[in-house]
C-alpha cells in the first residue's frame, strides 16, 4: 500500500519537522511529563498497596487475638477487606480514585466499599490525574495536531502541492506519505511511555509481566494506543487536506479536540445519568431493608416467617421445644436470615449495577464516533481499573463475608447448647482457635484470575469494536479524500 513516492513524502515531512526545530522543546517537555506521570504512578500504586496491606494485617492480627467467646459474637465482630491496587494502575488510574478501597465485612449486613481518594481531595481531582495515560490520551492527540496541522495545507499555501503533483504524484500518495511521516513522529513520543511503562512493570511487586495475561494486557495497550495514534494522525492529516489554510486546518483541529476530549464525554455522563437515574446511598439501603423486613428479620422473636420455620423444625424433628433440637436453634436462624439478607442484598446490587452500566452505555456508545472514549475505555479494562475491575473487588469481598458469617453460625449450631448457662456458669463460648484457623482476606488481582481475556474484553464492551472501525475507516477516508481533494 506504501510505495516508495509515500515512503519519501513521509521521510520530507520527518526531516522538515525536526529542521525546523519546534519539535525538540516539545518533546523536552513531555519527556518531563512522563518523568512526573511515571513517579506518580509509581508512589501512588507503592504506597497505598502498603497502607492497605498494612491494615489488612492489622484487621488479622485483631481477628486472632479475640478471646474464647460466642461464635456469633464473633461474627458481628467482623473484619476489614482491602482492595490492593492493580500494578498497570501506575499507567493509567482508570476509577481508582473515585472507586472505594476497604469495606467493613460483618454479619447480617452487607457495607458498601468506602475510603475513596476522591473523598479526600479537593474538587479538582475531577479534572484528572495526570497519568501516562492521561498525557497519551489527552496531550499527545494536541501534539499530533500541532506538529501536522500544515502538513498539506502549507504546501497548498507555498503553493509547492500544485508542483509535487504535477510531477506525476498522486493525492493519495500525499495523504499516505504525511499520514505515515506524522504516525512515526507520534511513535517517537510514544516510544518512552511504553519502554518506562515496562521498567515499572518489570520491577513491580505484583510481578504482572511473569503471567501470560499480563503480557497480553500490556501487549493489548500497545496496540490499542498506536492503534489510536494512527487514527488521530490520519485524522490531523484529512482535515490539513481538507482546509483552505494552515490556520483554518489548526481551528478545526483544537475544535475536534475540545468537543471529542471534553465535551462529548462529560455531555454524555450527564445525558446518562438523567435518563437512568440511579438510587441514592440511603434510598438504596432503604429499599433493602423494607424488604427484608417483609421477608423476614432473624432478629425478631415474632417474625412470621421464622415461627413457621420453627413449628416446621419441631415437626421434623418431632420434638416439642426448640431445647431438644440436635443442634443450636439460635445458630440455625442466624444462618437462615444471613442467606435471606444475602439474596436479597445481592439482587438490589445487581440492579444497581444494572443501572451504572445503562448510564455508561450512553458514553461507550460515543465510541464509535469518538476514538478517544474507545481508547480510555479499552486502557481501563487493560489496565484493571474499570468498573468491571471494582465490580470484581465488590463480589470477592461479599463471598469471603458470607463464609464468614456462614462459618460462625454453624459453629454456634454444632457447639453451643441450646439450653441456658446454669447460674454463675457464665455464657457459652467456643476455642479462639476456630477462628484463627479461617483464612485471611486476599485479594486477587483480575489479572490472576482470568484463564483468559474474555472478561476483560467484555467490560470493554463497544470500545474494542470501534478501536477497528476506526482503524479500517481511517484508511478509507484517506482513499476517499483523495478522490475528492483539490489544489485550491
Amino acid at each position: 500500500m506504501l510505495n516508495e513516492t509515500s515512503r519519501l513524502i513521509a521521510r520530507q515531512f520527518w526531516s522538515s519537522t525536526f529542521r525546523s526545530g519546534v519539535v525538540y522543546p516539545i518533546l523536552g517537555l513531555w519527556l518531563l511529563m512522563v518523568a512526573y506521570a511515571a513517579y506518580s504512578g509509581w508512589k501512588s500504586y507503592t504506597t497505598h498497596n502498603h497502607i492497605r496491606s498494612h491494615y489488612q494485617q492489622t484487621a488479622r492480627e485483631s481477628w486472632e487475638n479475640n478471646p474464647d467467646k460466642h461464635p456469633h459474637r464473633m461474627a458481628h465482630y467482623g473484619s476489614f477487606a482491602f482492595r490492593l491496587k492493580h500494578p498497570l494502575s501506575m499507567f493509567d488510574f482508570g476509577l481508582e480514585s473515585f472507586t472505594g478501597n476497604a469495606v467493613f465485612l460483618e454479619a447480617h449486613k452487607q457495607n458498601s466499599v468506602n475510603f475513596s481518594e476522591a473523598s479526600f481531595s479537593t474538587g479538582l481531582l475531577r479534572f484528572g490525574e495526570i497519568s501516562l495515560a492521561m498525557l497519551l490520551q489527552v496531550i499527545l492527540p494536541l501534539i499530533i495536531f500541532f506538529l501536522g496541522f500544515s502538513a498539506v495545507a502549507a504546501e497548498r499555501e507555498h503553493e509547492t502541492l500544485r508542483m509535487i503533483l504535477s510531477q506525476g504524484v498522486s493525492w493519495k500518495e500525499v495523504l499516505m506519505g504525511k499520514s505515515l511521516g506524522l504516525t512515526v513522529l507520534a511513535l517517537l513520543f510514544f516510544l518512552p511511555v511504553v519502554l518506562i511503562t515496562f521498567l515499572l512493570l518489570l520491577f513491580s511487586e505484583g510481578e504482572v509481566l511473569a503471567t501470560t495475561d499480563g503480557w497480553l494486557r500490556f501487549s493489548g495497550i500497545v496496540i490499542s494506543y498506536v492503534l489510536f495514534l494512527i487514527i488521530t494522525s490520519v485524522v490531523t492529516v484529512l482535515i490539513s487536506a481538507a482546509s483552505k489554510s494552515s490556520k483554518g486546518a489548526l481551528v478545526k483541529l483544537l475544535a475536534v479536540w475540545l468537543f471529542l476530549i471534553v465535551l462529548l464525554p462529560r455531555t454524555t455522563q450527564a445525558l446518562g445519568s438523567y435518563v437512568y437515574p440511579a438510587p441514592s446511598r440511603v434510598e438504596f439501603e432503604a429499599n433493602t431493608e423494607e424488604e427484608l423486613i417483609q421477608i423476614g428479620d432473624s432478629h425478631n422473636p415474632d417474625d412470621p416467617h421464622f415461627n413457621a420455620l420453627k413449628d416446621s423444625l419441631l415437626s421434623v424433628y418431632q420434638v416439642s421445644s426448640v431445647k431438644e433440637l440436635p443442634f443450636n436453634y439460635s445458630g440455625f436462624v442466624m444462618r437462615e436470615g444471613e442467606r435471606i439478607s444475602a439474596e436479597i442484598y445481592n439482587r438490589h446490587l445487581e440492579s444497581l449495577h444494572r443501572t451504572y452500566q445503562q448510564q455508561n452505555r450512553f458514553t461507550q456508545l460515543t465510541a464509535l464516533i469518538n476514538p478517544y472514549v474507545a481508547v480510555k475505555t479499552v486502557s481501563m479494562a487493560l489496565a484493571g481499573t474499570d468498573f468491571t475491575s471494582y465490580r470484581d473487588f465488590q463480589q470477592q469481598a461479599e463471598t469471603y463475608r458470607y463464609q464468614l458469617a456462614q462459618t460462625m453460625n454453624e459453629l454456634q449450631m454444632e457447639l453451643i447448647s441450646n439450653r441456658a448457662p446454669a447460674p454463675g456458669e457464665g455464657p457459652y463460648a467456643i476455642s479462639r482457635q476456630y477462628w484463627s484457623e479461617f483464612p485471611d482476606f486476599e485479594y486477587e488481582w483480575p489479572a490472576l484470575r482470568f484463564a483468559s481475556l474474555g472478561t476483560v474484553v467484555r467490560g470493554g464492551g463497544w470500545s474494542w469494536v470501534a478501536l477497528l472501525i476506526w482503524g479500517v475507516a481511517s484508511v478509507g477516508m484517506l482513499t476517499y479524500q483523495a478522490k475528492r481533494a483539490k489544489v485550491f
